[in-house]
């Protein structure tokens, strides 16, 4: 076993044919232009490694998985550059972790949220904490809409009426109501998860690695959406985030301890309602 620093993240080498990933970004595995430009170098070592078949994606924070995106302004090039799929960075990242002959599972504990929702919903299979997980998309109770394929992809794992649920209601979801919906594989006690998720990948890693390609390429092909949907989404979230009324109730959040108080990371998305505009001012108000 072979374990590597890739600053955010470390790489353990289980076998030639199965490494582990772990977000290491203290405090909160918060995703900001680092994390993105980690997740590119990781993605253009995994395209030249002829012997990797399954990557399992964890975190060594057990409160924070991949919290979410950076509302502070480190993004880097993030939005700004394309990537090789021919898209933007954010969408970029996701879309080649799904198409990449490489099988991807996220292995969740903690919260998950916004666009690192999205990632684990780029990633193949999802395995969650029964106790401790909390999932969701809260962007439309910022003033956003998710721009990273949420829209486009719970959809088709979840169905219309929950996906709405889940990105209109703007708030976590736990892990036992995640597998029930289809967010994710399967919840499981939290003792069970690691070798759970440790005896798949070793299977999956046993077989055939052209096998394996190829049967994820074909349920890639019914699958998967556009392109261009994903661009429409990621343009129309660059757009809300110039909106006014977006900026406010962002200072509002960070005001209130988002990305600095890690008692308000873990619950944020329960006080979003309350959040309201007075005279053209975004405030919070107790209740």
């Amino acid at each position: 076993m072979v374990a590597e620093s890739v600053a955010p993240l470390r790489i353990v080498d289980e076998t030639p044919a199965y490494w582990r990933v772990i977000f290491d970004y203290p405090p909160f595995n918060v995703a900001d232009g680092t994390m993105f430009q980690a997740l590119q170098d990781l993605l253009a070592r995994m395209s030249v490694d002829p012997s990797l078949r399954v990557v399992v994606f964890e975190s060594a924070n057990r409160d924070f998985y991949l919290s979410h995106f950076d509302l502070t302004g480190k993004l880097g090039n993030v939005m700004t550059a394309v990537g090789s799929s021919g898209l933007p960075v954010l969408a970029d990242t996701f879309v080649r972790i799904t198409r990449s002959p490489v099988v991807s599972i996220a292995k969740i504990r903690g919260c998950v949220r916004g666009a690192c929702s999205e990632f684990v919903l780029a990633c193949d299979m999802r395995f969650a904490s029964r106790e401790n997980t909390r999932l969701g998309q809260p962007e439309v109770g910022v003033g956003l809409h998710p721009g990273g394929g949420g829209t486009e992809r719970l959809p088709h794992l979840v169905g219309r009426g929950r996906a709405l649920e889940i990105i209109l209601g703007a708030n976590d979801f736990d892990g036992d109501t995640a597998e029930r919906y289809g967010y994710v594989n399967r919840a499981l006690p939290d003792a069970e998860l690691e070798g759970f998720v440790d005896t798949l990948a070793r299977r999956i890693a046993s077989f055939d690695r052209r096998a394996l390609a190829a049967a994820k390429n074909l349920v890639n092909q019914v699958s998967l959406p556009s392109a261009d949907r994903l661009l429409d989404a990621f343009n129309s979230f660059q757009t809300a985030l110039t909106w006014s009324e977006t900026q406010q109730r962002i200072e509002a959040l960070v005001r209130r301890g988002l990305q600095r108080d890690a008692e308000f990371e873990r619950r944020w998305p329960e006080v979003l309602s309350t959040i309201v505009e007075f005279g053209g001012n975004t405030q919070h108000r107790d209740r």
